[in-house]
């Protein structure tokens, strides 16, 4: 039964690391990273249930955690470009529909500032 847990969840590390290396955009690949880290907190799981050490629980949360603040500094950096400054997102990163839509906000904003003043 053990072994059936742990090949099943080798199959699916080995699938989202699959996934990781052919993600087309960055979020697919963080997001399967971020699933590995997800899977390996529950190997280790599995692995304390069946050979009797619930320390490897307080190991797994443990890991859990730092795969989740590990996640948020990775999405950061790739947002703003650092992980303590206050600085606006790089406009460099941002997609060209999603400027397309800023400009047209701020079109908007401006056009309804000079109706409003008419």
């Amino acid at each position: 039964m053990i072994t059936g847990a742990l090949i099943a969840m080798m199959v699916v590390m080995l699938m989202l690391l699959a996934r990781a290396c052919m993600g087309p955009t960055l979020y697919d690949r963080i997001l399967a990273i971020n699933t590995f880290g997800t899977a390996t907190v529950l190997t280790l799981a599995i692995l304390g249930f069946f050979m009797g050490r619930p320390d490897f629980l307080d190991i797994a949360l443990l890991y859990a955690l730092i795969n989740f603040i590990g996640t948020i500094a990775v999405l950061k950096i790739y947002r703003y470009g650092n992980l303590g400054g206050q600085d606006g997102p790089i406009e460099d990163s941002v997609n060209p529909s999603e400027q397309a839509v800023r400009q047209r906000a701020q079109n908007r904003a401006v056009n309804s500032t000079e109706n409003k003043d008419a």
